[in-house]
């Protein structure tokens, strides 16, 4: 389904085909918008590439991945390639190309995205990518509320680098959050908290039944609750779970996405001519 999509986005008049709500939240006066979802769905990926879609055919865009920060000059690479194939090839050399990352970020469906960047900036889009999960500066030893602190940071990193863009960030919804979670105390501050508030939407991806591939007991597929309602779908902009969130992302029940290391090669018909 992404892949389909991200082949039409060659086009700078291909419909971004959205989820319902998307104008609504392209008007709001905020810079950072936080999407936060559970990592290895097929569905978030394709939704959070087609609202930055419409976002960039509005101005420029810097797009927030929660992948290592070390992936900075993998991603430059990627997008600065010359055609898809090229693109797909340095994109597999990194971490997509393990079979060991299985926790959902490295899903077939995150790299049909990332692909689908490429196009949107092959397409005349002004698009960039910053990964912002902190490797080079962690406190070892200390609670994941530092971790949290460092993520926050990298997040913030393209407002002095590239400071005419909006920010869209695609990150797990623990640290999405702009409240402390309960349940883990040990968490303190999620990283969209440390972010400057008035400047700042965050969005959940809400469970609605389906499944997702992600690492809890152990990495591979699973079986989602359905905690929202199951018929809700858009972009609902009004305050969720008590003000932790600005609103939700409801995307329906939801189809696991496996890493894209264990997907067959394929041979993309993609190009930029």
């Amino acid at each position: 389904m992404i892949a389909l999509f991200a082949a039409a986005l060659l086009s700078s008049q291909s419909p971004c085909d959205a989820p319902q709500g998307t104008p609504a939240l392209l008007e709001r006066p905020e810079r950072i918008i936080v999407v936060g979802e559970t990592h290895g769905t097929v569905e978030t990926p394709t939704a959070f590439l087609s609202i930055v879609c419409e976002a960039a055919r509005q101005g420029p865009v810097s797009v927030g991945l929660e992948l290592p920060e070390t992936d900075k000059p993998l991603l430059d690479f990627v997008m600065a390639a010359p055609d898809e194939a090229t693109a797909t090839r340095f994109l597999k050399a990194g971490d997509f190309g393990d079979p060991r990352r299985d926790d959902g970020r490295h899903s077939q469906a995150m790299f049909d995205m990332i692909i689908g960047f490429w196009r949107l900036k092959q397409a005349g889009h002004d698009i960039a990518l910053r990964p912002f999960a902190a490797r080079m500066s962690v406190i070892t030893g200390r609670d994941q509320g530092w971790w949290e602190l460092e993520m926050a940071y990298g997040m913030s990193r393209p407002l002095v680098d590239r400071p005419q863009a909006r920010i869209f960030i695609l990150v797990g919804n623990l640290h999405a959050r702009k409240l402390p979670f309960a349940d883990w105390p040990e968490v303190g501050l999620p990283a969209a908290s440390h972010l400057y508030g008035p400047d700042t939407l965050t969005l959940n991806t809400p469970q609605q039944g389906g499944g997702s591939w992600g690492c809890r007991q152990i990495c591979g597929p699973h079986t989602d609750r359905e905690i929202h309602d199951a018929e809700a779908r858009g972009i609902i902009l009004a305050p969720h779970e008590e003000g932790a969130f600005d609103g939700v992302l409801a995307l329906g029940p939801t189809t696991a996405s496996p890493p894209a290391a264990l997907q067959p090669a394929t041979t993309s018909s993609g190009s930029s001519s």
